[in-house]
């Protein structure tokens, strides 16, 4: 049976994840992410590279935009197929997809107006990539599946979902060929989390397979330890009350947001900072919160032991959730120093950037950035040390206090990788580096060579490889 892999994204940068695997039988897609890069999003308008119609199935490794954030342009195009993922990993992506779906509406209303009143005309069309109802519209094709028991996509392909340990819900899944009794398998990280986490159990490990497709968003550095984020936020809350600001914290709605609340709910029971009130300023973060909150079982032992004994993160003094636009608006008009947590994590849309119009000019406030800013994007400007910000057509001067806590990546780092690599018992026949900025993958495929001496190779856009 002939089988070949396609890289039709997250080839030399981190969003719009997707691998297309063919065999004579079976046509998938893993993954069907959205460009969140500047220079990239162009790309979300493109055609697919084979008619959605055709394809059998997407698998998803989890519920981050980058990684399932076109599948509704993928449904309204003519996709028929199930989308496999975890019964967690597709209750979120619902929430993420109708929350995308408003956001791009809402740009794009506003860049119609913005244009009509300059007289002039974008280079991206001023209609939304889907709609709301295009979201909705996804719901009926996900098929939950449970970790470890094994799925038949098509004729000769199943696939086995394995626990990631990145985000609630995510998957490493293996796929296996079977060629007339000759199976040949392929395995695609996603997103590769790390041991020791809040809220999580660590990532599983794979013992064997014929090819790895391996993330490489932090393949050339290694993280902060992990023991020192409590005491930065602290440093961080305690040094912005002091000075009359707020703490404004650019968050993902998913995992993200939910481990800020994990650390702030530990440092107030144990009166290490001001019990300050702290907003969580996201409808989508909220309705996700509520998702963690119906999977206990995927919790590791020490978030099952707080839950137990009625210290929730979930459910802290202080802390608040904002749902409604007035109820934002009123943040404003708070005195003394509060911590907003609020979407998007990278500062490309939703209520954060009203946030940091109200915070960026004053230099008693913090903007706390706890997650990764990839390039081009508003965050990654103003982490880069940016005087001044555009913010819905405005140049605001930046003022703040800029803070980044590293230690906090849900992602794995270079030696993290390798240690996931080396649980192989055999060497795979290749492993492919993708996923990463072009410099990133680069230095971490020539890091896997040097302490292994396999096949590596960084793949191109729309590169196609035959999987013997």
């Amino acid at each position: 049976m002939t089988a070949t892999l396609r890289f039709v994204g997250a080839t030399g940068n981190v969003t719009g994840s997707r691998y297309l695997l063919e065999t004579d039988h079976v046509k998938l897609l893993v993954d069907c992410g959205l460009y969140q890069e500047r220079k990239f999003q162009h790309r979300n308008w493109d055609p697919f590279v084979v008619p959605p119609r055709e394809l059998d199935a997407v698998l998803l490794t989890h519920a981050h935009l980058d990684h399932c954030g076109l599948l509704p342009k993928l449904v309204k195009e003519g996709f028929k197929g199930k989308i496999y993922c975890t019964g967690a990993t597709a209750d979120i992506t619902k929430i993420i997809l109708k929350d995308s779906a408003h956001l791009q509406e809402e740009d794009a209303a506003r860049k119609k107006r913005r244009h009509e009143r300059e007289g002039r005309k974008g280079p991206h069309p001023e209609v939304p990539l889907y709609t709301a109802e295009d979201a909705e519209a996804t719901s009926p094709f996900f098929s939950p599946v449970d970790y470890m028991e094994p799925v038949q996509i098509g004729k000769g392909v199943s696939a086995t979902f394995r626990e990631a340990g990145h985000v609630l819900g995510s998957a490493i899944i293996k796929i296996t060929i079977d060629d007339n009794g000759s199976p040949r398998s392929i395995v695609f990280t996603g997103d590769v989390g790390r041991n020791d986490r809040p809220i999580l159990e660590d990532p599983d490990t794979v013992r064997h397979t014929d090819y790895v497709v391996i993330e490489s968003t932090y393949g050339d550095r290694v993280h902060e330890d992990t023991a020192a984020i409590s005491g930065e936020i602290a440093e961080v809350v305690n040094s912005t009350v002091q000075a009359g600001g707020n703490i404004v914290v650019p968050s993902f709605a998913l995992e993200r947001s939910q481990e800020i609340l994990y650390y702030m709910n530990e440092l107030t029971h144990q009166n290490k900072i001001p019990h300050l009130n702290v907003y969580l300023d996201s409808p989508m973060a909220i309705a996700i919160t509520e998702v963690f909150k119906h999977y206990e079982e995927l919790y590791d032992e020490e978030m099952t032991e707080l839950v137990n004994h009625r210290k929730s993160p979930f459910n802290f003094p202080g802390f608040k959730m904002v749902q409604t636009t007035d109820e934002s608006k009123s943040l404003n008009a708070i005195t003394g120093s509060i911590m907003v947590i609020a979407g998007s994590g990278m500062c490309t849309g939703g209520r954060i950037k009203h946030h940091l119009i109200n915070n960026i000019t004053r230099p008693e406030s913090t903007i706390l950035f706890v997650g990764y800013q990839a390039v081009g994007t508003l965050g990654r400007i103003i982490v880069d040390g940016a005087r001044k910000v555009r913010i819905f057509g405005q140049q605001y001067p930046v003022r703040a206090r800029i803070a980044q806590i590293h230690g906090f990546s849900a992602h794995a780092d270079r030696d993290e990788l390798c240690a996931w690599l080396a649980a192989l018992k055999s060497p795979p026949r290749k492993v492919f580096v993708t996923h990463g900025e072009a410099q990133a993958s680069a230095n971490f495929a020539e890091c896997v060579r040097e302490r292994t001496g396999w096949k590596v190779s960084v793949p191109r856009y729309g590169q196609q490889v035959l999987l013997r």
